[in-house]
This record gives C-alpha cells, structure tokens and sequence, in this order.
C-alpha cells in the first residue's frame, strides 16, 4: 500500500480477512470477557482465552412451566448442537460430594436450595471441558428472579433464553397423560406420543409432581416468577407457543437458536444487488447509500465516469461502446477495482448494482478480494417488469418523467408529446429480461448466503425489507 499515490487504494483483503476470521468480535468478547471476570492478571487472562479452539458456541437456557415440553427440546436442542445438557438434577448429581449431599439433605427435607449453592454447583460445572468446548443447554433454570440476577453476577449469561407457553389448561390436560421412561429419562404421553415399542410401553411409569393438584401449585409458582425472569433475559429471549406439535415447537427453537444478536463489533457494509432490468436495483441502492452514508457504486456510471475522466481503462470501454459491443470483463473489473479500493469505500462500505451479471464475473470479482456480505436478489415477474418500464415516457420539453399507469401526465397536450425511450420498448425489455434470466441461476448457486427479496411492492417496502437484513447478523449455520 503506497500512501504517496493519489487516490490512496487500500487492498480489500483488510476488511474481509477480519469478517471471515471474526477478528473484531474476537476483540469484542474479550474485552467482554476482561470486564466481566476481573483478573488480576489481564494479560495471562487474554492469553488463556485466545488459546481457546472456539469461543462461539452455543449458551442456552430453555424455561417453562410444568408440562410444557422444555425437557423434551432441551434434550433436542443438546442433540442437534451437540452440547452439554444441563438440568437441576444433573447438576446436584454431578457436584462435589459435600455440596451434593447439603443440596440433597435440603431437598429430602423440602427446603429451598440456597442461591449461592446453586451458583457454585453452576459455575463449576460451566468450567468442565465439555462445556467450554461444545457449549451448553441450561434446562428448567433459573427460577427466580433473584437465581437470574446471580447468575449475571458471576458472569454465566445465555446467548438465547427459550421460553415456552401454553395455556394452564392445556398443560394440566398433558400431565395427567405424562409418562416417563425410567431407563432413558425420555418423555411420552398416552395420547400425542406413545412410543411403538411394546418393551418401552411396558415399562414406562406416570411421575411423581404431576397430579392436578401438584399441577395447579406448580403453575401458579411458575406464573409468580416468570415476568421477572423475562425481563432479566429481555434482549436474548423468545417466547414459543408449545401447544403445538413436537416438530413444529422444535423447528421455531432452532430457528431462533441459529439467529445471532446484533453485535457491538464493527461491520463495513458490502452489499450487492442483483435483480431484472426494472426491479429497482439502483433506487433500493440510493436509499441505502443515503441513510447508511455508504458508497454508491453503479456499474454503468463508474464506466462512464472512466471515460469521462479519460482514465486508461476509461479509454479501453470507450472504444467497445463506440461499436454498440459489450465492455470485456477485465476492463468492468478494473474500473471497478479502483473505485471499491479507495479509502471512503474500504472505511464506510459499499453498494453495488450492475455488476456482476454472470458467475464468471462473480468469481473474477470474488478472486479480486471483492467479498459482498450481502447478496439480495430482487424479484419481480417479467409481467410486472414490463409493466414498469414499457408504460413509462419522457416530456422533452420540461424532462419530467411519468408512467402512463402510476404517474400520468394531467393533460392531453403533455401526453402528446411523451418520448419513450428506446431502451424501453417492448423487444429491448424482453431481452434484457432473457439476458439476466440466462445467468440468474448460476449466480445464486455461487452466492450460496444470497436472500431473495420480494420487489414487486412499494419501494419503501422493499427497502425495509432490505434493511431489516443488513442490520441483523445472518443466521448461524451449525454442524450436523
């Protein structure tokens, strides 16, 4: 990088070895980390957390009330992310000796069990390798409002809190047809989920806390604690509907569990948006360069920009357009170089439409150090596409344009002398549209994170839209 040459190109590899690698939310966590642990040895505390394999792994907590389901999606949930699952009695049972025995004792004689014991069997069993490696899933705790705000105390926070709900009635109906496994600890019931094996039919047993009675009790312990748990978790919680079948209450917790907060770290926007002629590629790109102060970058004007600058690469598409030939790849790719490598689009981010059109030109740009973070297409029905650009003209006069279905002009004598541009006649729309249809497959097969945006609605709409999954992380992909 050569600072005495004007304009300053910055490599973009700076920015996306970072985001690959996560090096800013790597800074993030530990300082995170650093405040929270208090060592008196920052420096060996740093270097202990960076010699960790992964420090991103699964923290969840799954509540809610008796019969509700949470040991059945805790035990999913543990499976598919295949991570440590923590329950009250896994944790009694696997704490020291001494500690056992005192939260046993207090258990036979129907005591509560103190909240610093709780913390300390807690926090010893989080150090465990597996669940510093894999992660974990917290079942059926914390309790109480005080039991949350003592776990935050000693920095034991859930990336997700799951809470299920039901309707008290529901779930008094599901208990009465409870039955447990006495082997595995699995749970079936008489009517949703009775299990196919005689020998497991046999011998499965009703449970002990389940009557309506001890149902009742339950509840309206869960319901006096809930809300203030709640809002202990306000930033990481979700609530799921549980009366519902097993499938379906699963396919919403993993959803939710493969979202990622927002994040404190960081992040430089770029952004391709690719879509047919007249889906609005280049307003969605001027709001966005608008209200993020990103760069606008359009293919087509950095092209005529170059040979209005008389630049070399300028030059070279000049004499291809003078021919009415398509501008070679290498020539694109040049002037676009330049343009992304500068300071103001390395530092605030970038959006690009126009380019790239086939999947050559895709992992040319991508080979280039060129990596979008987003990918949308946007979707329109040819229909509605020849809708949009065949009925709309140019007055030559004044130069406002009008669309003879959306904005007509308001008199005849406007009307009369409307231009249409040949651009937008019926053949040119048709193949352009057959153009990018041609390529539109294989470019979603290379941007494999690409998401597909409904722009056949108001702008504004679309932008929203757009918006709402630029600001948000992309959902998290684990390993099967």
């Amino acid at each position: 990088m050569d600072q005495t040459k004007r304009p300053l190109l910055i490599p973009p590899e700076f920015g996306t070895y970072a985001e690959k690698h996560g090096v800013f939310d790597m800074y993030k966590r530990l300082l995170e980390q650093l405040i929270i642990n208090k060592p008196s040895d920052p420096l060996a505390f740093l270097v202990d957390q960076l010699k960790r394999e992964n420090d991103d792994v699964p923290q969840v907590i799954i509540l809610g009330p008796p019969a509700s389901g949470k040991k059945t999606m805790s035990k999913l949930v543990s499976n598919k992310l295949r991570t440590a699952h923590l329950t009250p009695e896994n944790l009694v049972a696997e704490a020291e000796v001494d500690m056992k025995l005192k939260v046993q004792d207090m258990q036979k004689r129907k005591l509560p069990v103190p909240t610093d014991m709780w913390i300390k069997i807690i926090s010893e069993r989080l150090k465990l390798l597996d669940c510093v490696k894999k992660g974990w899933v917290m079942e059926g705790f914390p309790q109480t409002r005080e039991q949350s705000l003592a776990l935050q105390a000693v920095g034991i926070s859930p990336k997700h809190c799951v809470v299920l709900e039901a309707p008290d009635t529901v779930l008094i109906e599901r208990a009465q047809g409870r039955r447990v496994d006495p082997k595995t600890g699995d749970i079936y019931h008489t009517t949703f989920d009775w299990p196919p094996q005689p020998e497991i039919q046999g011998r499965l047993e009703e449970g002990s806390g389940y009557s309506e009675e001890e149902m009742v009790d339950s509840l309206v312990e869960y319901h006096r604690h809930i809300d203030d748990i709640v809002a202990c978790y306000g930033k990481v919680i979700k609530v799921i509907n549980a009366d519902q079948p097993k499938a379906d209450v699963f396919s919403q917790v993993y959803s939710y569990l493969c979202s990622q907060p927002r994040s404190n770290a960081p992040h430089t926007p770029r952004i391709v948006l690719l879509g047919p002629t007249g889906s609005g590629k280049g307003v969605q790109a001027s709001l966005l360069a608008n209200k993020y102060n990103i760069v606008n970058a359009s293919c087509g004007s950095l092209i005529k920009q170059a040979i209005a600058d008389e630049t070399k690469a300028g030059q070279a598409a000049k004499a291809y357009i003078e021919k009415g030939m398509m501008v070679p790849d290498n020539t694109v790719l040049s002037v676009l170089s330049e343009r992304l490598s500068q300071l103001d689009c390395v530092s605030r981010g970038w959006v690009l439409h126009g380019y790239p059109r086939t999947r050559e030109q895709a992992e040319a740009m991508t080979k280039d150090g060129f990596v979008p973070n987003r990918v949308f297409f946007l979707d329109v029905p040819n229909d509605s596409v020849l809708e949009r650009l065949t009925r709309r003209a140019t007055d030559p006069i004044t130069g406002d344009r009008y669309h003879m279905l959306y904005n007509p002009p308001r008199t005849q004598e406007v009307i009369d002398r409307l231009e249409t541009a040949p651009k937008d006649s019926e053949n040119q729309v048709k193949q352009r549209l057959a153009q990018y249809n041609a390529y539109v497959e294989e470019l979603s097969d290379f941007y494999t994170d690409a998401q597909h945006v409904n722009a056949d609605q108001d702008p504004h709409t679309v932008f929203e839209c757009i918006e709402s999954r630029i600001v948000n992380p992309l959902p998290k992909k684990f390993l099967s």
